[in-house]
């Protein structure tokens, strides 16, 4: 059985004294949660600190994004050399990396293969608009997205990927277990064909776009589905470990 797995994006939220109160906040609790893996993926600026915090836990760390290049003239950027002695995850291709950065299929591929490459896990992030979703368009976005991030990518289990329809990141407007867990399902087909139908079963696939305590039950219960990538219930302590909790549970009851 793949073992779940809740990602909490704290995205270009809270200063370093936030994210250290946030995470003395929620630590005892989330360490105690077995069964389920806890990742926190707070801004670049926090990671060091947090990583002493959560050192000797059950709790691991994730970066935001990264660069395609060990080091270099790249004023401004990280890269994976940098992070890789403070997380083990790192978020590639992120709807709003597409959309503010102009990131396209071509550069996030060869972060993954980076990644990779560096020792750290990518979860690579997919999802298609409303325009698209609304137009039957959501299969044809998906594919072409999976495809061109994994394009020459070896198989392997260490890859995350996580399902963020557009249309509902940050909207209160989740998407239903159901239509979840069917695209979610021709991921997996995807990687069946790519791949190979072993490393297909092994990859976790999760689900993003206003996950909450409220509903994260209904995607849990969907077998395809195997956690969530969490955006503003992860900066919300009781919502969060309700999260992680309810997950545990749930996978477990299965």
């Amino acid at each position: 059985m793949r073992k779940p797995l809740i990602a909490g994006n704290w995205k270009m939220n809270t200063k370093l004294e936030e994210a250290e109160r946030l995470v003395r906040d929620m630590l005892a609790e989330l360490d105690s949660i077995g069964n389920v893996e806890k990742v926190l993926c707070p801004p670049f600026i926090s990671l060091a600190a947090i990583n002493k915090l959560i050192k000797g836990t059950s709790i691991e760390l994730g970066a935001q994004n990264m660069y395609s290049e060990d080091k270099g003239a790249y004023t401004g950027e990280i890269s994976p050399l940098m992070l890789i002695d403070l997380c083990d995850f790192v978020i590639l291709g992120h709807s709003e990396r597409r959309q503010y950065f102009a990131e396209i299929d071509e550069m996030i591929n060869k972060k993954i293969g980076k990644a990779l490459e560096s020792g750290l896990k990518p979860i690579l992030c997919v999802g298609e608009s409303l325009e698209d979703n609304e137009a039957g368009r959501t299969e044809e976005k998906i594919t072409s997205q999976v495809n061109a991030g994994l394009a020459g990518i070896s198989p392997t289990s260490q890859l995350v990927i996580a399902y963020e329809p557009i249309w509902a990141i940050g909207t209160g407007k989740a998407a239903t277990g159901k239509q979840a867990n069917a695209t979610i399902s021709l991921i997996r087909s995807m990687l069946a064909n790519t791949w190979n139908q072993e490393t297909a079963k092994a990859v976790r696939i999760l689900y993003g776009g206003s996950v909450t305590g409220s509903n994260i039950a209904e995607f849990i219960v969907e077998p395809d589905i195997d956690g969530a990538l969490v955006g503003g219930a992860s900066l919300k302590t009781d919502d969060f470990i309700s999260i992680v909790r309810q997950t545990a549970n749930l996978k477990a009851a299965r």
